[in-house]
């Protein structure tokens, strides 16, 4: 309970609207479970969604063949904001949608995709009804769409995805190891393996924040109120400080555990790995932020380019880490060049795991390993 004026509970409700089937004579089952599904995961991560995100499920959304296997959450067309006396209410819809549709949600925005997705009647029209029949995606019932929309979107706009919930991992090369049984892996070292409060709320701000375009990208403030950061549709009256009115100035012991770090090796599942180049073109290239905050542990990676200020890496210090959050600062000319050595990224099926990326004289390593490297850290 927030009170009146803030929302009620994590502030919102799923909905979902399917296509009967021919034949049909009740609804199916699995839409409920799939939100339950949904809703577990908010009460386990305390993460919430708010409209233009998307949720990657990587399976039919029923369970059968269909290429319908992800979803975009908007706001419901039809079902309006409720007013009740412990806050305020919301109604996001479930759009399930094909794999092309998410990646290019997650290159430009959401927002975009449900826009293109209204205008076609077949993939959801105004009302964004789910066909879990939909045997072709936008772009194959319209091609004219992925250039003249999307692409020229993307170069416009870049990426609203400000971060995703992904399976990574860092380590502090900037001193070896004890012994062989010390990798220093932030997920299983010597390293505090908690966020504080604070920290896990800065974090969490920066992932909601993937919806607000700002004319000067800033990171929230580290002691921001949680009820401020459920409100998706704040603005705040300084976007140019770490600081707003929100916050008080950072307390000492704050800034003593900021680390400074000489050489940093991030490691990355497949499917975030293939997400460093939205991170870098999509996001640092228009002077914003990208976090990958891991699903297995307490660890989160932050990449910040020089236009993104509150950060607590900066360009003389550019690997700096508040205990498992490490942020990283690239520079315009780093990320170009990253981008050529990064290219067969764009490729993953012609990709083989494990797959490492070295730039020596900046002290930088990427890996990109199996699963099961991040699902067993201790093996």
């Amino acid at each position: 309970f927030t009170g009146t004026d803030g929302p009620s509970g994590f502030g919102f409700e799923l909905t979902f609207r399917l296509k009967r089937e021919t034949g049909e004579s009740a609804p199916p089952t699995w839409p409920a479970e799939l939100m339950q599904g949904l809703a577990r995961y908010v009460f386990q991560s305390e993460n919430t969604f708010c409209s233009g995100d998307h949720v990657s499920w990587h399976s039919p959304l029923d369970s059968s063949e269909s290429r319908i296997q992800h979803m975009l959450l908007t706001e419901d067309p039809q079902m309006q904001p409720v007013q009740t006396p412990f806050g305020v209410v919301t109604f996001l819809q479930i759009v399930g949608v094909c794999t092309e549709e998410l990646h290019a949600a997650q290159q430009w925005n959401g927002q975009g995709i449900l826009e293109l997705l209204r205008t076609v009647p077949v993939a959801g029209g105004p009302w964004l009804i789910t066909d879990m029949r939909r045997g072709e995606t936008i772009f194959e019932i319209d091609p004219h769409l992925q250039q003249e929309r999307v692409d020229k979107g993307i170069e416009t706009d870049g990426s609203n995805l400000s971060g995703v919930s992904a399976k990574c991992a860092w380590d502090d090369l900037s001193r070896p190891p004890e012994d062989d049984e010390d990798s220093r892996s932030i997920c299983i070292g010597t390293q505090p393996r908690r966020l504080s409060g604070k920290d896990t709320e800065q974090i969490r701000e920066t992932l909601r924040r993937g919806l607000e375009i700002n004319s000067k990208p800033v990171l929230p403030p580290i002691n921001a109120q949680r009820q401020n950061g459920l409100n998706h549709d704040r603005a705040p009256s300084r976007k140019d400080s770490l600081e707003s009115e929100s916050s008080a100035a950072i307390i000492p012991h704050e800034l003593i555990r900021t680390r400074q770090l000489e050489s940093v090796h991030l490691k990355f599942n497949q499917e975030s790995g293939a997400l460093i180049p939205l991170c870098l073109r999509g996001r640092l290239l228009h002077g914003r932020h990208f976090t990958y905050k891991s699903i297995t542990g307490d660890t989160a990676i932050t990449f910040v380019s020089t236009g993104v200020e509150g950060a607590f890496a900066t360009e003389e210090h550019p690997y700096a880490a508040h205990g498992p959050w490490l942020q990283i600062l690239l520079t315009e000319e780093f990320v170009e060049r990253m981008l050529e050595d990064l290219e067969d990224l764009n490729s993953p099926e012609e990709f083989k795991l494990p797959k490492e990326y070295s730039w020596p004289e900046k002290k930088l390593k990427v890996s990109i390993l199996p699963d099961a490297v991040f699902d067993n850290p201790l093996h």
